[in-house]
């Protein structure tokens, strides 16, 4: 795991005074959307397909600083759309940083270069770099050629300049074990923080719906990759959810511990679900019938998510929530998970047929799955 130990100890702190409250339903970190507009149209992404209108329109930067406010999590995490696209963009990350709130601001990288002048490094900030595999897998996830070259170099730059830098990226069926291993060691030379990795959520509106993996393939994907992991790799998420990928432990959504506000307002009930708007952080919290979600509910739209939004809180509440799960999770930070080859099941792991192309963007190749 490699977390600042600052923003580690912010959350402690924060975890224990929602305690003390009796609050057992609080925020871990706010999913900030002042925009929806991006400079990429990816094959799989839910978020981009609203009317041009909506597209055309951005939060002010004082609605972002209510939210932050209002809800009062230690971490914010700037997705989108690409935020650098917001026209004050960095009066937003300076009023946040201001709070002493950890920001994530999630990017494509495209315009983070030429944009770095404009930013100061603060341990408060972190730019979060949307990297979904190898070169050629990256490229064909985002639909265009070339975007993996730029962001590997903005990257470079960030870290000349004195920033962190983490990356982000979401697996689909496509993905190749072995090709992302090396991916991670390419990634890890880049001397970035940590890496986060997550499997896609399947949009409803995403343009691709024949791509995003079931829990199962999840599962059998994950144990792949990340069986004996060297210690090099260094992953910005707790390694009960690592092991929670793998399905070496059970974990329930909490999608309240990721709340998300946006153009339209406080989204029920999570980042990835669309089902109406709170006005308030407190009527979001209050009035959300929190039980028709995540995969115990039985709601078809949660039976196959594994995203980290709604399962990262759940491995804090995991790992703070018993003497048992502190000790576990320490051994798990500490030593790892158990030394072992890849279950042998994971060899049904099928071999997909090739993604389609999108915006002109040739198909892949099928990728040669032998070992």
């Amino acid at each position: 795991m490699s977390v600042p130990v600052g923003q580690m100890l912010a959350v402690l702190r924060h975890i224990a005074v929602q305690r003390l409250r009796g609050n057992s339903r609080y925020p871990l970190v706010l999913m900030l959307e002042p925009l929806f507009r991006c400079n990429l149209a990816c094959g799989g992404c839910g978020k981009i397909q609203h009317p041009a209108e909506i597209l055309r329109s951005h939060l002010p930067p004082e609605r972002c600083f209510a939210a932050v406010d209002e809800c009062g999590a230690p971490i914010v995490s700037i997705p989108g759309g690409e935020p650098l696209l917001h026209p004050q963009i960095v009066e937003i990350v300076e009023g946040i940083v201001a709070r002493r709130k950890y920001l994530y601001l999630c990017t494509n990288a495209l315009k983070l270069e030429e944009m770095l002048p404009r930013f100061r490094p603060s341990p408060y900030l972190a730019f979060s770099v949307h990297l979904d595999g190898p070169q050629v897998e990256h490229d064909h996830a985002v639909c265009r050629e070339g975007v993996y070259d730029v962001a590997v170099s903005a990257i470079r730059a960030a870290r000349r300049a004195g920033f962190r830098v983490t990356t982000n990226s979401t697996l689909f069926t496509d993905a190749d074990p072995q090709r992302h291993r090396a991916f991670f060691d390419d990634v890890m030379a880049l001397g970035v923080e940590g890496m986060m990795i997550s499997p896609g959520y399947p949009y409803a509106k995403a343009p691709d719906q024949d791509h995003f993996l079931p829990r199962r393939q999840s599962q059998t994907l994950f144990r792949r990759l990340l069986a004996d992991a060297p210690r090099r790799w260094k992953f910005n998420q707790s390694p009960v959810f690592l092991e929670f990928l793998k399905g070496a432990w059970d974990l329930e959504c909490r999608p309240w511990g990721t709340p998300t506000y946006n153009l339209f307002g406080w989204q029920r009930p999570c980042y990835l679900l669309d089902e109406g708007y709170a006005e308030t952080f407190r009527e979001l919290m209050e009035e959300t019938d929190w039980d028709r979600y995540g995969r115990a509910s039985g709601n078809p739209k949660c039976a196959n998510c594994m995203v980290h939004c709604g399962y990262e809180p759940a491995a804090v509440e995991a790992t703070f929530g018993s003497l048992g799960g502190l000790l576990a999770t320490a051994r798990l930070a500490i030593f790892g998970p158990p030394r072992r080859a890849a279950a042998a099941e994971d060899s049904s792991l099928p071999c997909p047929a090739p993604l389609p192309g999108a915006n002109g963007f040739p198909a892949l190749p099928i990728l040669d799955r032998a070992g």
